[in-house]
């Protein structure tokens, strides 16, 4: 026999249901009943029926001497309350109550569908800039938190639902709140390097740092499932002297490092023109041994054919002397014999001497007409390159193919020499094409 199976004489139904447009929890008493009342308050008549709507839930307390045992019923739900529909109460109670008592138990309805807002406003607190931590600036920060009960049974272990005040709730909520905002934006600042005076206008980047922690807080402290949260506004007290303080020392800073910057890029632009000047210096330099030594060789290579004139003159009048002393001896007695042969001999040694010096002479000159036709170095081919809008240069061309292994000078980049009309990308200059062409394409993407 079912606990609310039939109707005895002189018993009634009540109709347990939550007729409240806006509630978070919600007790339910039957009819006639007073607040705290000892019985009568919790008191669930013979036949009376449960009607849960969709996205509610209905919580049944029972006191035992065991303890507290709940139960819960899901919208949508509408029919009479029978030991079959409730298994515990079936399980505890039995058959004890097939008259006509009531039966004692609290009914909670809790709102699974409604959306929740609470909006707080957190005074005035001290941030600390981590450039300057001798002084905080009073920050203060408003804006809404919208939530809804998601996890009931989580949220039932979280809260007492017989002392359940949703003011005292939201309350409660708003406190969570201040603390843990308050303790996000003073950490801001130096766990993300950003200055406090930008705190305003980084708004939105700052509410997606607080967001998320603040759902897990929320969750874990209270139960509730956030939807959205919203920091509407991030507010400085200007009249404060730490606000005054941390504008002049940030104006101040800016303005150093302004200066510093402009100190760089004025000693980077020395730098650059100081390797022009060397680099100019370094050209003229070897463009002057290189003219000097073909000026060396080439008066070389004159006295070299002066020397060889002058021994073939030397050996011509050797010669000359051998064949005037043979005429002299008139070519008669003993001793003509010895002038011929003397005759023949200085002869043979002069055309020895002559032979020898002119191959000699010769094999010199061949080297030196080898190296008077060998043709000259090619003309080294200087350009100015713009790099981050400075002329630099000029460069020739072994410099220019180890900017372009660098990757400072590609395709795009402006380049000029003398005779051109005006600067020119390095990829549309013919002279530079073989530069580009030497670099190797990016390797191709690994097979599958």
């Amino acid at each position: 026999m079912g606990l609310f199976g039939k109707k005895t004489e002189g018993g009634f139904m009540d109709m347990i249901r939550c007729d409240e447009q806006d509630y978070l929890i919600w007790k339910w008493r039957p009819k006639g009943a007073t607040l705290n009342e000892s019985k009568k308050e919790n008191a669930i008549r013979w036949g009376s029926s449960l009607r849960v709507k969709d996205g509610e839930v209905a919580v049944f307390v029972y006191k035992q001497k065991e303890g507290t045992i709940q139960e819960f019923i899901e919208g949508p739900f509408d029919e009479t309350i029978k030991t079959a529909n409730f298994p515990i109460i079936s399980n505890i109670i039995g058959l004890a109550y097939a008259g006509g008592t009531p039966f004692q138990a609290e009914v909670y309805f809790i709102n699974l569908a409604g959306i929740n807002q609470v909006r707080f406003g957190i005074p005035y607190f001290n941030v600390y800039d981590p450039r300057f931590l001798d002084f905080g600036v009073p920050v203060a920060a408003r804006g809404s938190i919208t939530f809804s009960i998601t996890d009931y049974k989580g949220f039932i272990k979280l809260h007492r639902l017989i002392d359940f005040s949703s003011e005292q709730f939201f309350a409660q909520i708003k406190d969570g709140l201040t603390k843990y905002i308050k303790g996000i934006l003073t950490n801001i600042p130096s766990e993300n390097g950003m200055p406090v005076l930008q705190m305003e206008r980084k708004i939105l980047e700052i509410n997606e740092m607080i967001e998320p922690k603040i759902g897990l807080a929320m969750e874990s402290d209270f139960g509730v499932n956030v939807k959205r949260f919203d920091l509407a506004t991030i507010d400085f007290d200007k009249e404060s002297d730490e606000y005054e303080k941390l504008i002049l020392m940030t104006r101040e800073q800016q303005e150093k490092t302004v200066v510093a910057q402009n100190d760089v890029n004025i000693q980077n632009m020395q730098d650059m023109q100081a390797i022009n000047a060397q680099n100019m210096e370094e050209s003229l330099r070897v463009q002057r041994e290189e003219m000097q030594r073909a000026q060396k060789l080439q008066t070389e290579s004159q006295n070299l054919s002066a020397h060889q004139l002058n021994q073939q003159t030397e050996v011509a009048k050797k010669a000359a002397e051998s064949m005037g002393t043979m005429g002299s001896g008139g070519g008669s007695g003993s001793g003509g014999g010895s002038d011929y042969g003397s005759m023949m001999a200085n002869m043979a040694m002069g055309g020895a001497v002559g032979s020898g010096m002119a191959g000699m002479m010769g094999n010199m000159m061949q080297g030196m007409n080898q190296k008077q036709n060998t043709p000259p170095p090619m003309p080294q081919i200087n350009y100015f390159v713009s790099l981050n809008g400075q002329q630099s240069g000029p460069f020739n061309t072994s410099q220019l193919q180890q900017m372009v292994m660098n990757g400072q000078l590609t395709k795009d980049t402006h380049v000029w020499k003398e005779g051109m009309a005006a600067w020119e990308l390095a990829g549309n200059v013919i002279d530079l094409s073989n530069l580009f062409g030497a670099v190797p394409p990016p390797p191709p993407p690994p097979l599958p």
